[in-house]
């Protein structure tokens, strides 16, 4: 049974690749340029999958503490709010909606004082717009009771504070009541009923729930709210579903998403992966470099064998496909270890991390700085497959020249220089 023949430029191509007596040193550049493109290859694909983890991460904990939308009074006090709750709730975007009352208190244990957010929320329709509900370490959201005046903390505040489930908080808040004595401000003292990880440290460290009629009592709202938080159907369009539903209802509302809220941190998170792109994707050009160095090395030690393939008839299109395979080849090749390489790192990059941390005894992800406790990886394809084209593409740019260089060899002079 023959072998298959393969095209004579792509032959003599995988043939100067080889290892051979003699030519060594062309054969170690060419592995040297080889593994130079692969390792730009998975390090550019393990840092774009960090960054789509990181930014998957902070949106899902992100939407399982605050709802897709919120619709607020200008004032701060939304009036006929059950109304304008069941009339929004007839749009078939809307999925869930839950009055709210929010505020900025100080809460205080001992010597241990941290503001907080304080947010009242009805428990039985919280859960239609958030996931807090699966969120706590201790406790529930059903233990906030209107009169009992309970509160329930993240982790991280509750940790501050030194207290635990059944400890006495005190809460201030700056609205104070006037006296003749002056100004005092408004203090209560609450049990905490609970504790919750959202794993995201600026809400574990910051929010404080009580019962709905709690915080009215508390803030003395009377029967009004902050306003209406809202779960939509489609969260990436919150933005121009709660618009609508605000001007549907006359106009005259305060309207925030979840997008907004946190726009500067989504955005520096898109600026930040851009400016790793393009400086990775350097990395990989400085790689492709290496080709051109290692073909033009090859044109010059195989000038001799160019000049007697010319004689024998070789077309300059000819030679020049010789050098552009070969060039092509160790692209391909870069590119292909390169990916297997990056898809390994990044599938078990949690894992290595992880046992690093344990071998070091050290946080190198820490949350008071990046919000999140742990190194989140999200593979895209998308993004494999455009490192992949342009390391190829590179790749073959990188031989145009000394291709060309080799297809402009003449062969008289190349053989008289040799006699």
């Amino acid at each position: 049974m023959t072998r298959p023949q393969l095209p004579l430029p792509v032959w003599i191509g995988r043939r100067y690749l080889r290892l051979r007596s003699g030519e060594r040193f062309t054969g170690v550049v060419s592995l040297i340029a080889t593994a130079g493109i692969a390792v730009g290859v998975a390090v550019l694909i393990t840092v774009l999958s960090v960054m789509n983890g990181f930014e998957q991460e902070v949106r899902e904990r992100i939407l399982d503490v605050t709802a897709h939308a919120t619709l607020e009074a200008l004032d701060g006090r939304l009036v006929d709010w059950p109304a304008l709750a069941e009339s929004t709730g007839t749009d078939q975007r809307v999925l869930a909606s839950t009055p709210f009352v929010e505020g900025r208190a100080m809460l205080v244990r001992g010597e241990a004082a941290r503001a907080a957010e304080l947010r009242g929320v009805l428990p039985g329709s919280e859960s239609g717009v958030s996931s807090l509900a699966g969120l706590f370490v201790e406790g529930s959201l059903q233990a906030l009771e209107p009169g009992r005046f309970r509160v329930l903390l993240g982790v991280e505040l509750a940790s501050q504070l030194g207290v635990g489930l059944g400890d006495r908080v005190l809460l201030v808040v700056p609205d104070g009541v006037v006296t003749p004595a002056g100004v005092v401000p408004r203090l209560r003292r609450f049990e905490v009923a609970g504790t919750f990880d959202a794993g995201m440290y600026e809400f574990d460290s910051t929010l404080a729930l009580v019962h709905l009629e709690d915080a009215q009592r508390f803030l003395r709202m009377g029967d009004t709210v902050t306003g209406l938080r809202f779960l939509f159907s489609e969260p990436f369009a919150a933005g121009e579903t709660v618009r609508a539903l605000a001007l549907n209802e006359g106009g005259g509302f305060y309207i925030t998403d979840w997008t907004r809220r946190q726009a500067n941190f989504f955005r520096s998170i898109q600026v930040t992966r851009s400016i790793m792109l393009v400086v990775l994707l350097l990395v990989v050009a400085v790689a492709a470099f290496n080709i051109v160095a290692t073909l033009v090395m090859v044109v010059h030690d195989k000038q001799g064998e160019i000049a007697i393939l010319r004689t024998l008839g070789a077309s300059p299109g000819a030679i020049l496909s010789v050098f552009f395979a070969q060039g092509t080849v160790i692209g391909l090749l870069g590119t292909l270890l390169g990916v297997a390489g990056g898809l390994l790192l990044s599938l078990n990059l949690t894992a290595l991390v992880g046992a690093l941390e344990a071998l070091l005894d050290t946080r190198l992800v820490d949350e008071t700085i990046y919000f999140i406790d742990r190194l989140p990886v999200d593979v895209r394809f998308a993004d494999v497959g455009l490192v992949s084209l342009i390391a190829v593409a590179l790749g073959m740019l990188s031989t145009l020249y000394p291709a060309w260089r080799a297809a402009r060899t003449e062969p008289a002079e190349v053989l008289r220089h040799d006699v």
